[in-house]
């Protein structure tokens, strides 16, 4: 008998391909969704918004098939992002994806990718006219591999990477594991279903419709027939009789004109738009890598990478309100960035009414205040690294399920994230007090009252007027150095150049006395970008807000010790999906 492996590793490329064959489908459906205003056109947003989703789960559901026969899905790899218009790969070669806004030629596309199979079609593994054909190749390959070798030696993945997930927000689909001929078979027969209809031939999916109780959900196809033909279907309609139930409005006024294939190579280096798809590209690229890291034994990173797919929704939507000049709006581009390219330009970016985020590969930490019997401060006790890509997302609103990062929380309960942070320089908010061979400055609305500040006995307000004995002035400098504010700084004389440790560029996640969850710690002059474009002067020391309720917001003002802000909380209202 020959060996197995060659056959399984055929197999195995083949689910490679259907991750890859998934991925391809999700930037033209983000760019339709993205391109449309949600108040003037809700129930296309609905409609676009949970395929999407459902090919998210497809995806994942291909990255389980891959995993339960010993494979390792791969995602961070210019494979995924080639040029757009690209060709679905391995499949009908007729068929271009471009990247346009929601309209007439969206639809069309939508409508040759999801086309189902005609009846009696042969299974296709190459060359496929339908993506129904595909996945009935793959099921062909499982049934004759379980014959030949057995179910166990087939499915010989590692359980424990598997992801699961589900009901979503968005859909009534399911994200489950793939151990078996049986469970696999059920992954497929979703994928085609949600996608084509039934094998009976049926506009349904087997799914109840999750915006609308009261009726059955139709496939993809059928979803974007009713946005075409501007109706819905209702029980006893068929693929013949299209769609005879309510009317469903679409407002094409109401759509962004995004350039049809954007690049960057459009814009100048520098300049503001092409900075904002660079941003973009970067994020989706973390998207990418976080799913990557999901589908390899980290199942807990597909939380994370929900949430950075929210921090893409918005940095898309601050494309869409720039002009390119020629009566059309940006775009996102979907470009690869190379790893080795992602750790450029430090910086930190407040999204509109949601995260931060971090881009080029700033080392993420926790901190521990170390406190006297007397709970007196003392100092910072540095732990573990928190693992991260180049790029990741920070929670903001504070009622993330995945702290420190965003998993789409903020936007199931609408968070406010409102800056009203005085973006005027240190200097100019500053107040000296001197004292002898020191003069300590401090801007109170920088203070999170960490305590540093007070000493064991008294204030360094206090302490300042006996800074001639040269222990106290060296306990001042040693207590200024530790605000991580930098509320209080400190030089030698009035005017004189400001004294800073020297810290390292990273993100620290604090903790303070009795397990309370304090700020974001920003050292090492890293830039902070606030959502309406402003930079905040560049500090040596800055906090940031993880609560959700300061009112200096994106810095942290202290309010979390009067609500007694604790990561065990985390996850009391959680987005299970991606935007929609």
């Amino acid at each position: 008998m020959n060996h197995p492996e060659p056959r399984l590793d055929g197999l195995r490329q083949h689910l490679q391909w259907a991750i890859e064959l998934e991925h391809a489908t999700l930037p033209p459906y983000l760019c339709a969704l993205y391109s449309l205003d949600p108040s003037r056109n809700p129930e296309a947003v609905q409609v676009v918004g949970s395929v999407f989703v459902e090919e998210m789960i497809h995806l994942a559901l291909t990255a389980n098939l891959l995993n339960a026969v010993g494979g390792h899905p791969r995602l961070d790899t210019p494979r995924m992002l080639p040029r757009y218009p690209r060709r679905l790969p391995h499949g009908d070669r007729s068929l271009e994806l471009s990247l346009v806004p929601f309209g007439a030629e969206a639809l069309e596309m939508f409508l040759r990718l999801e086309r189902p199979a005609p009846p009696g079609a042969p299974a296709e593994g190459d060359n496929f006219d339908t993506i129904g054909q595909f996945y009935g190749a793959i099921e062909d390959g499982l049934r004759r591999l379980c014959v030949e070798l057995g179910e166990r030696k087939v499915f010989s993945g590692d359980p424990a990477r598997q992801v699961t997930a589900g009901p979503f927000r968005h859909s009534g689909g399911r994200l489950a594991a793939v151990t078996d001929l049986d469970s696999a078979l059920a992954a497929l027969e979703e994928i085609v279903e949600q996608g084509e209809g039934t094998a009976r031939g049926e506009v349904w999916d087997g799914d109840q419709d999750i915006f609308h109780p009261d009726r059955d959900e139709v496939a993809h196809y059928y979803r974007f027939q009713e946005l075409k033909m501007g109706r819905r279907y209702r029980r006893g309609d068929t693929p013949q009789s299209g769609p005879t139930g309510e009317t469903l409005s679409v407002d094409l006024d109401g759509v962004y004109s995004m350039r049809r294939n954007p690049r960057l190579a459009d814009h100048a280096p520098g300049s503001p738009i092409r900075t904002a798809q660079e941003d973009f590209n970067h994020t989706y690229c973390a998207v990418l890598r976080l799913l990557e890291q999901a589908f390899n034994g980290s199942p807990e990173m597909l939380g994370v990478a929900t949430g950075t797919m929210y921090a893409l929704k918005a940095q898309a939507q601050g494309l869409f309100e720039m002009s390119d000049g020629e009566g059309t709006t940006a775009g996102p581009t979907f470009e690869y960035v190379p790893p080795e390219s992602r750790a450029a330009s430090r910086r930190i970016v407040v999204l509109p009414d949601g995260p931060y985020v971090v881009h080029g590969r700033i080392p993420l930490r926790r901190k521990r205040k170390i406190v006297s019997a007397e709970n007196a401060a003392l100092t910072w006790e540095t732990g573990d690294a928190i693992a991260t890509g180049d790029t990741y997302v920070l929670c903001r609103c504070g009622r993330s399920g995945s702290k420190p990062f965003c998993d789409g929380t903020h936007a199931v309960i609408g968070f406010d994230g409102t800056e009203t942070a005085d973006v005027r320089s240190y200097e100019e908010l500053q107040h000296v007090h001197d004292g002898v061979g020191i003069s300590a400055q401090r801007v109170g609305e920088l203070c999170i009252h960490a305590a540093f500040c007070l000493g064991r006995t008294r204030p360094i307000a206090a302490m300042l007027a006996d800074s001639a004995d040269s222990d106290v002035r060296s306990n001042i400098m040693g207590r200024i150095d530790h605000c991580p504010s930098g509320s209080y700084s400190y030089a030698l004389h009035r005017g004189g150049e400001p004294i800073e440790a020297d810290l390292p560029q990273a993100v620290s996640v604090l903790a303070e006395e009795n397990g309370l969850a304090s700020a974001l710690w920003v050292t090492g002059d890293v830039p902070v970008v606030r959502a309406d474009g402003q930079p905040l002067q560049t500090r040596n020391r800055m906090t940031l807000c993880r609560c959700g309720h300061s009112a200096n917001k994106p810095l942290c003002d202290g309010t979390h010790r009067e609500i007694d802000f604790r990561d065990e909380h985390a996850g009391e209202v959680r987005a299970e999906a991606a935007p929609g």
